[in-house]
């Protein structure tokens, strides 16, 4: 009979990929989690996994061979507390990731603070064009795939190597158990002020995992961002690629938006980039996905051909719905860098449109109020600003209001927001939402009600 593994915290996008692909490997595989909901728990479902509601100790009544622990469970969680006392052989998932599957694999991991779930997607697609069958777990759902994760095919599996703490029990970062053979670094600032006090606490947890890249392993940085190079010059001993400069990779914008671009190396030229995104950051995204390839076996022409055919994550400037003429897009920005490229990008694609900005400060580190003072300039691009404050967060977001380049409102009630945005929504506008959770189902709410209503030009 095969083992069991339930999993603590199964509906995690990356707590459900290691349910995915423990299933993929023959194990039973049960889970549960506070908030059991689609799409999550249909896609667990229709693997044939078990899942259960809530964390009633009752559900390990059949008792599992492991119990796999998902970051977000504390001291005082019901099961956890079960599983110490009753000594039940408990893990991280990032530790079984390791023992079961990467141990064995090419692991190409992309870290970062930001650009970490596109860069994951245009890796492991760029392996699956040029028909290498990336195992891969990613922090999102990848359009060019039907799930967030996969066992796949050795030897080279696709990480997403977040900085987030491992476990209760394991306050390492989850990277440094992924063991990278190749390890992009996209960019490095302070986040995450829930657990880490200062830069210096991310950058030595980084340095955790740099020292860990064999010799004949590969590292790709930019060359620009201050932060990694500090990082590297804390000790380096594997070859590093770079972007941004004279040499290393480069990049060509032949239009504003970047949805085109001449990619080179080491002053070459390599092709040309036509692709359905845009932004600066993406094209820096890019380059590392091509690198990160390259080093894997993947010529760089066919990655370009690749990144032609590449589908966007969801929720990266994600167009939702285009209702009477208004644009309404989700997107995942929630730190103050991301915002600020994100609302250029639209920018540079949208012209003298309008752009409607809708926030939620919902990261644990917005709503400690850590990044309130650069938010107001991440916003500039926009020509009219919608900010939601509820009870989570700590500080006062309307003080924001008259530091804000756009005329700004803030607004305390989910219903009210849409309607206030509603009201001022015109043929050609641009909404672009930004959360990194549901935020209360504003978008659907919005969309419901502009379909509703015969704007105003």
């Amino acid at each position: 009979m095969s083992k069991h593994i339930h999993i603590l915290g199964v509906c995690g996008t990356f707590m459900g990929g290691i349910a995915a692909i423990a299933k993929e490997l023959g194990f039973r595989v049960s889970g549960c989690d506070a908030n059991v909901y689609p799409p999550m728990s249909t896609q667990l479902a229709q693997l044939g996994i078990e899942l259960m509601q809530g964390y009633d100790v009752a559900h390990l009544d059949d008792e599992p061979d492991l119990v796999i622990i998902g970051n977000a469970m504390t001291r005082g969680n019901p099961m956890v507390e079960h599983v110490l006392a009753r000594k039940m052989a408990y893990t991280s998932g990032p530790q079984w990731l390791l023992e079961n599957v990467l141990k064995d694999r090419w692991v190409l991991a992309v870290s970062g603070t930001h650009g970490k779930t596109t860069t994951s997607s245009m890796l492991t697609w760029i392996l699956e064009y040029a028909h290498m069958k990336p195992g891969y777990l990613i922090g999102g759902v990848p359009q060019n795939f039907d799930s967030s994760a996969r066992l796949g095919s050795a030897p080279f599996f696709v990480i997403e190597a977040d900085e987030y703490d491992t476990a209760f029990f394991d306050k390492r970062s989850k990277f440094v158990h992924y063991r990278p053979n190749t390890l992009v670094m996209n960019n490095l600032e302070f986040d995450h002020g829930d657990i880490f006090d200062s830069i210096k606490d991310i950058q030595k947890q980084f340095h955790h995992v740099i020292r860990m890249v064999p010799k004949n392993g590969l590292l790709i940085a930019p060359k620009g961002d201050v932060a990694l190079q500090e990082t590297l010059a804390m000790g380096c001993w594997t070859p590093i690629e770079t972007h941004g400069d004279d040499t290393g990779w480069q990049a060509n914008k032949l239009d504003d938006s970047g949805a085109t671009f001449d990619v080179s190396f080491n002053g070459e030229h390599q092709g040309q980039v036509n692709w359905s995104l845009i932004g600066d950051f993406n094209i820096d995204n890019a380059l590392m996905a091509i690198a990160s390839a390259r080093h894997a076996g993947v010529p760089t022409h066919v990655s370009i051909a690749a990144l032609a055919e590449f589908k966007n994550s969801k929720r990266r400037q994600e167009l939702l719905a285009q209702v009477n003429g208004v644009h309404v897009y989700d997107d995942f920005a929630h730190h103050p860098t991301a915002i600020a490229k994100n609302l250029a990008a639209f920018r540079a694609k949208v012209k003298d449109q309008r752009i409607i900005a809708v926030l939620e400060p919902r990261s644990n580190t917005m709503k400690s109020g850590i990044h309130k003072d650069t938010l107001p300039a991440s916003l500039n691009d926009a020509d009219l600003v919608y900010l939601f404050q509820d009870d989570q967060v700590k500080w006062s977001v309307s003080d924001l209001i008259d530091q804000c380049h756009a005329p700004t409102v803030c607004v305390t009630n989910i219903d009210a927001l849409v309607e206030q945005v509603a009201d001022v929504c015109q043929p050609n506008d641009h909404v672009v939402v930004m959360s990194n959770g549901g935020f209360g189902g504003f978008h659907t709410k919005l969309i419901n009600v502009l379909e509703k209503r015969t704007l105003k030009k």
